[in-house]
């Protein structure tokens, strides 16, 4: 079958027995794609029996065909357009993998250097920007400045904003590439009242990004190789990861034909939200309230509680039944980040490393396969990095944009694609005589 294509594979046929109503059969299509479950076309349902399928969450339900990111939680993999995510982890830059998340290939070295150029020569934003950020409290939270910002890209860049037409659409994703990390940059240092660090364009994307987050104007700044090799694998494992809440919200965004910079602004709201993207913010806070190593006991046993509501953040994965393969990846890098920064005797980093070894030992853990996952480790990372806590899913943001602009790509091409408009269950009054108010 064609990459990208679904295919009828068989059809399904459901006997529904509603009320006193005879029982009715309706059949209906099924499609298969190149891995993974097929599907059941539910969208003649309702024209052939009079009833809509009903899945809050949309943990059944199958919004649009994408041939981007395959996940099979059960085995632990996840892969980008066929690429086994430790592979892609440990042998391409992140910008190696957006170009195979926008445009299918893996690029050879001169597409590679081609668009590597664009990105760098795109990083800086509109000089009027630094007057928009200083219009926010200065504790204000760097995502609320990322809405904002982000969002505002549509105000400064109006020669790509047509996205019908071929060329603003790669602008506009190149755009969106290259300037997430000097927002993300910017929102942290504007929370500091530190100078805003302008990009280098002798520098790669990640080492570019640290840059601009701690360099000041007082002296120079050498970014640690090791820092910006785990910068680069925490951004690849990061960058997409299907049809996840804030991917979702960019592509109902995007159904209404919104310009690209205000649905990857929605797609940085949902992210916001702390059951998606706040999770490894959470791992650092429940570090923080274990406090010392001695505590852990205390911990495992309320963890294992029921009726206790502390739960070990960062361990198990609503899709990952089996181990994060994004955490097997990160957690080669988290031992060498700490050794390299020379931390490993912070309580915070003795405590997770405590909670790590305990998770793939105990019973418990081990049964329930509640092993660390990617958030665990990123946040460990990042704390080891001296990055603050309420930048970590900002740079999530920055991470995931390659994953939304590629979503947001595939879906505007996709001539199947109508606008969103799911459907629901009334469960309010039934038709009611109008009272005028002296009446009532």
């Amino acid at each position: 079958m064609a990459v990208g294509k679904m295919e009828g594979c068989g059809k399904a046929t459901l006997k529904l027995e509603i009320g006193g109503a005879a029982p009715k059969e309706v059949e209906l299509p099924v499609y298969c794609g190149t891995e993974g479950p097929s599907v059941v076309d539910v969208r003649g349902l309702y024209r052939e029996a009079g009833v809509f399928t009903h899945d809050p969450g949309f943990f059944s339900t199958s919004s649009c065909a994408s041939a981007i990111t395959f996940i099979d939680g059960e085995e632990g993999i996840l892969r980008h357009r066929g690429y086994d995510i430790q592979d892609l982890a440990d042998n391409c830059t992140y910008l190696e993998v957006c170009y195979l998340l926008m445009y299918g290939e893996l690029p050879n070295e001169k597409e590679y250097q081609e668009f590597a150029h664009k990105i760098t020569y795109h990083t800086m934003v509109h000089e009027q920007i630094n007057f928009l950020l200083r219009g926010f409290p200065r504790r204000a939270h760097p995502m609320a400045i990322l809405v904002g910002s982000v969002a505002s890209l549509s105000a400064f860049y109006h020669d790509s904003l047509d996205i019908f037409d071929e060329k603003q659409r790669d602008l506009a994703s190149i755009r969106m590439l290259a300037k997430m990390p000097t927002l993300t940059a910017m929102a942290h240092k504007y929370s500091l009242g530190q100078p805003f660090v302008y990009p280098r364009n002798d520098l790669d994307y990640t080492s570019n990004f640290l840059h601009m987050m701690f360099a000041t104007p007082c002296e120079e700044y050498k970014v640690s190789d090791v820092a910006a090799r785990a910068m680069n694998k925490l951004l690849i494992l990061h960058a997409d990861h299907e049809q996840n809440a804030s991917t979702s919200t960019v592509r109902l965004a995007s159904s209404s034909q919104a310009n690209p910079f205000a649905c990857i602004g929605a797609g940085i709201s949902c992210l916001w939200g702390p059951a998606h993207g706040g999770a490894n913010e959470a791992v650092i806070d429940m570090l923080e309230e274990i406090g010392d190593v001695s505590n852990i006991p205390e911990f495992i046993n309320r963890a294992k509680d029921k009726e206790d509501p502390f739960r070990l953040m960062g361990f198990g994965h609503r899709v990952y039944k089996n181990y994060d393969p994004r955490a097997a990846v990160l957690k080669l890098s988290c031992d060498e980040v700490l050794e390299e920064v020379g931390v490993t005797n912070s309580p915070k980093l003795q405590i997770a490393k405590e909670l790590e070894r305990i998770a793939l030992e105990d019973e418990y853990f081990v049964e329930r396969k509640l092993f660390p996952n990617v958030d665990f480790y990123s946040g460990i990372i990042y704390e080891a990095l001296h990055i603050p806590v309420e930048l970590y899913t900002g740079l999530f943001a920055m991470a995931r944009t390659a994953g939304w602009v590629a979503q947001w790509r595939e879906m505007i091409s996709d001539p199947e694609q109508k606008i969103g408009r799911p459907r629901q269950i009334y469960t309010g009054e039934p038709r009611r005589d109008f009272v005028p108010m002296k009446k009532r």
